[in-house]
């Protein structure tokens, strides 16, 4: 695979593109995340839906996201493109080069991947980071009865822009916003890293939306978790986008997918902490939407008016 890599290599990095395999070197622990985009799938080619090369950065972005969740530094990136007749070789470079962007700016190396032909575009990403040790790496199964329940940044951009492209709202100035970062949505690797070390109980990134990953950190950690739908920090473009479509903002926020952020828990006495050490790590803000129960495990959602919803986040179907 012709690609330039990220920065400069990293530590572990002892052999990269240009031999028949990648050679790394051990040091401390290995986290590993595998992810795939398949074209119709997860986007679409066509002129309003995806370029070439937001399919390159939101594919290395998701996989980077994943090892953020774990608290983990981002190592090394393999690529495997599948790429069906008509995809051009500009296509295919402007795809990578979108990923090799993303890779300088968060100290990933592209380390090698491999090319084949296929009926679509297919682009799997295998992201590998690293951690001093196991115990310094967040999960799932952390979260405890009297926790808080935290998120950063703001949700349901993914969902605004989806319902503009698919022209179910209309394009306009204020849903802009959520249109750009759909396109080129941010890992929170540093935010990951701070929170690791300052202390929370349990992280999962917001990848299938709030609704469905709230209550995966849930089942995992055998509590409820009780959610203020309310209390969700809204992306730019969600209140007006939501306008246009007559339904709660909420109702992006918390059932659209792939907005990347970090949903967490941790002690109330940690609050303070959390809250400096995340704006430290990158200024992004911190939310505060509920708290941990004891008792049987699940996903409790209340809107403003404490009243129960139910609502499922995206899940991309087979």
């Amino acid at each position: 695979m012709q690609a330039s890599a990220g920065a400069a290599a990293g530590a572990e990095l002892l052999l990269g593109i240009g031999d028949d395999a990648s050679v790394v070197g051990a040091s401390g622990v290995c986290v590993t995340s595998v992810d795939a985009m398949v074209e119709g799938t997860h986007f679409r080619l066509q002129e309003g839906f995806s370029e070439p090369s937001e399919v390159g950065h939101r594919a290395l972005a998701g996989a980077l996201s994943d090892l953020a969740a774990m608290g983990a530094r981002p190592g090394e990136a393999y690529f495997v493109l599948g790429l069906p007749g008509g995809f051009s070789e500009q296509q295919a470079l402007e795809l990578m080069r979108a990923a090799a962007a993303l890779a300088r700016d968060t100290g990933t190396v592209i380390a090698g991947g491999d090319v084949v032909a296929a009926p679509i575009l297919i682009v799997s990403v295998t992201a590998v980071g690293w951690a001093a040790g196991a115990d310094a790496l967040l999960t799932r199964a952390g979260a405890r009865d009297g926790d808080l329940v935290g998120v950063t940044g703001n949700l349901g951009a993914a969902a605004a822009a989806l319902a503009q492209m698919e022209g179910r709202a209309p394009r306009s100035a204020a849903g802009a916003g959520a249109l750009a970062r759909a396109a080129a949505p941010v890992p929170r690797l540093s935010e990951g890293l701070a929170l690791a070390a300052e202390g929370a109980h349990a992280m999962i990134d917001l990848s299938d939306g709030l609704a469905t990953d709230a209550a995966q950190l849930a089942a995992r950690s055998g509590v409820r978790l009780e959610l203020q739908l309310g209390d969700l920090p809204l992306a730019d473009g969600v209140v007006e986008v939501a306008g246009a479509l007559e339904v709660e903002p909420w109702r992006l926020a918390a059932g659209g997918g792939e907005d990347y952020e970090l949903c967490f828990t941790a002690a109330p006495a940690d609050r303070e902490r959390l809250e400096q050490a995340l704006t430290r790590a990158g200024g992004v803000g911190v939310s505060w939407i509920g708290t941990v129960r004891a008792g049987p495990p699940g996903l409790v959602l209340l809107d403003g008016e404490g009243r129960r919803v139910q609502l499922e986040g995206y899940e991309h179907r087979w």
